[in-house]
């Protein structure tokens, strides 16, 4: 029975690390909130029913929509529940006390960030959809927000790198802890990563929308954005890795079958997640044709990091269904713990990536891609491994860290553990429904369901697929309705665990562990292999990017909506 045992400030007492990085997290799920409110509205525009009317006048059309739905989840939900999350494990792995004083500059910087971004998305002032394309012109106030919110980033990128030297100078010899190294990983591809929107933001976007300068280079602004704007899924979803490989075996009852496996994954990680943008640019022209080949091989190469990813996770799990019980040859999968809505959440998150790689597999062909370039393929497969994969890994985190941060009992389990499989229902319905009209032809980012040709050609040949997307627009809306529900009850319960039933972070064992490995020695090289990313982006990237300079066509800025 839980009972009132500690005072807040009790609570953050030991651990003061724990305080900020709730506030990160909350923030991330209030985003959240707002940004999901779009979701039915927008998928149910794929099953030809238009909602967009009941939201005006505060609303003013579905691209307004659909800005704050990308731009809240995909980018401000993530960054900041990461930002909370791993900066709370890094520290309770490493014994390392992070700066305190920069984590809540980082913390008031994202905050003054989202109400800067907030304010003209939410006036239908920067109605620029999630990936801001110029000559797509915003309120100037929407990219400084948003350029607030990515130096917040680069605030953590900087404490997770100073914590980690910290450790390895209090610890001379010994391999970094795996979910420390596993995270100061994730920080230094991000570093890297951001570099694109950085350039793009602060020297193009922002002057621009001041009036300083008269117009923006469309393909150079594309570059930039793709620059950071593949490896940010990677930045969303190595986090989701990081519990999968050091918290979910402990979760599941069993150990990690391998730490240097997970180790050489998130270096592959590091070396070749930001050099692969131009695999979203295969149909611009003045980019070549063989530095898009190039980005094409090097997307391919992190598949395999996400390959080794799926062995030793299934491996791990199925030690641990084996020591929970389970016999035969599947009957390991049976004795998981199903009834653990943090565990259930992380294993359908894993199986919902299996799909999302394989999708990312053809989104990064050549030719194949040239089939489902702008077609609602896109957004079904963005759903799997961002809404899907790592949202759910998300919550599934959640579920035993705020009551662990907070010393609150996570309101209604069973509830918990509806919404996480309604959730995943939900996206399986809608990812078939939008791959398959994507390979009809029906173009994605369309107010589809206010168009009057929208019963011909290919949106006739949809009309089945679209009932997938119907059903997926109900079974979400229930699950969020749960999922959010359990959240904000665990929030503001007044309900306080006793310090035994408090739940532990479980940092799981390895059966192969790092002592004694010189590879693992190897891979500890962390600025190192930062060095070898930096050279190959370098290598990759300018010989465009110095033509692209050289070479600007500014285009004036336009607004549509």
């Amino acid at each position: 029975m839980a009972v009132r045992s500690a005072s807040p400030e009790d609570i953050y007492a030991t651990h003061p690390e724990k305080k900020v990085s709730l506030y990160f997290m909350v923030l991330g799920f209030i985003a959240l909130t707002i940004g999901v409110i779009f979701g039915p509205f927008q998928i149910f525009n794929y099953a030809d029913i238009d909602l967009y009317p009941a939201l005006q006048p505060l609303f003013k059309s579905y691209y307004q929509g659909l800005t704050l739905h990308g731009v809240l989840n995909a980018i401000v939900f993530t960054q900041f529940f990461i930002q909370g999350s791993l900066l709370y494990l890094q520290a309770r792995d490493s014994n390392v006390r992070p700066l305190m004083p920069v984590a809540w500059a980082a913390w008031w910087i994202a905050l003054i960030g989202l109400a800067l971004a907030a304010w003209p998305l939410l006036l239908n002032n920067a109605t620029v959809l999630y990936t801001f394309y110029p000559p797509l012109q915003g309120h100037w106030a929407f990219y400084v927000g948003a350029a607030l919110i990515i130096v917040s980033s680069l605030v953590s990128v900087f404490l997770s790198v100073e914590m980690w030297v910290r450790w390895k100078k209090q610890n001379p010899g010994k391999p970094t802890p795996l979910v420390t190294f596993m995270t100061t990983a994730t920080w230094m591809m991000w570093g890297l990563a951001a570099i694109g929107l950085v350039v793009e933001a602060v020297f193009f976007l922002i002057p621009w929308s001041l009036g300083w300068i008269k117009g923006v280079d469309p393909l150079l602004a594309r570059s930039l954005f793709w620059w950071s704007g593949h490896p940010i899924v990677y930045f969303w979803l190595l986090p989701a890795y990081v519990s999968w490989y050091g918290l979910l075996p402990r979760q599941a009852g069993g150990k990690l079958i391998s730490d240097p496996l997970a180790r050489m994954a998130f270096l592959g990680f590091l070396v070749f997640s930001t050099p692969v943008g131009f695999h979203h640019q295969f149909a611009d022209p003045g980019i070549s044709a063989f530095w898009k080949g190039v980005h094409t091989v090097l997307t391919m190469m992190v598949a395999v990091p996400s390959l080794m990813t799926a062995f030793t996770i299934a491996a791990s799990l199925e030690l641990a269904g084996r020591a929970n019980g389970g016999k035969g040859m599947l009957g390991w999968i049976k004795a998981l713990p199903w009834n653990n809505p943090s565990v259930v959440a992380q294993l359908l998150g894993a199986i919902a990536f299996i799909f999302g790689g394989a999708g990312g597999i053809v989104n990064a062909s050549f030719t194949l891609d040239y089939v489902v370039h702008n077609t609602t393929w896109i957004p079904g497969h963005f759903h799997l491994p961002v809404a899907t994969a790592s949202t759910l890994t998300f919550f599934g985190i959640a579920f035993w860290l705020i009551p662990h941060i907070t010393h609150k009992p996570l309101a209604a389990p069973r509830t918990a553990l509806a919404g996480v499989w309604l959730w995943f229902v939900g996206m399986m319905f809608m990812a078939f429904g939008m791959h398959m009209m994507g390979l009809q032809g029906v173009p994605r980012r369309a107010h589809i369901s206010a168009m009057s040709a929208v019963n011909d050609g290919i949106y006739a040949s949809s009309a089945f697929y679209m009932v997938f997307n119907a059903i997926a627009g109900v079974l979400l809306t229930i699950a969020a309705v749960q999922l959010f529900y359990v959240l904000y009850a665990t929030l503001f319960s007044r309900r306080r665990l006793p310090a035994d039933q408090v739940p532990e972070i479980p940092f799981a064992e390895a059966i192969s562990g790092p002592e004694g490995k010189n590879g693992v020695k190897v891979m500890d090289r962390l600025f190192f292999w930062w060095g070898a990313a930096v050279v190959l982006v370098l290598i990759v990237y300018m010989p465009t990017l110095v033509q692209l300079f050289i070479h600007m066509v500014p285009a004036p800025g336009m607004r549509l909506w």
